[in-house]
């Protein structure tokens, strides 16, 4: 009886051990597929990348008018002093 009981532990034991090691190894495969995001943390990880590359844009556009500002300014104040 206790042999049988013993036996019955270990076979137990083997199964849940094969279970969590299937279980692991399919969390392992399924990161690597994905790369480790889902498809929400992709999808919001494209949008503030859109959005960077938007605040990005406005910011050159910005530097070439501040250029072009200053470019009239220096201009206006050679014309001045010229005078």
């Amino acid at each position: 009886m206790t042999g049988a009981l013993i036996v019955g532990i270990c076979i137990g034991g083997a199964i849940l051990l094969i279970a969590t090691l299937g279980l692991i190894i399919i969390g392992i495969i399924k990161t690597a597929k994905t790369g480790g995001l889902s498809k929400k943390e992709k999808q919001n990880q494209t949008e503030e990348t859109k959005m960077i590359q938007d605040i990005y844009y406005g910011l050159s556009k910005m530097e070439e008018r501040v250029e072009a500002l200053e470019t009239i300014l220096i201009e206006r104040q050679r014309k001045d002093f010229n005078k």
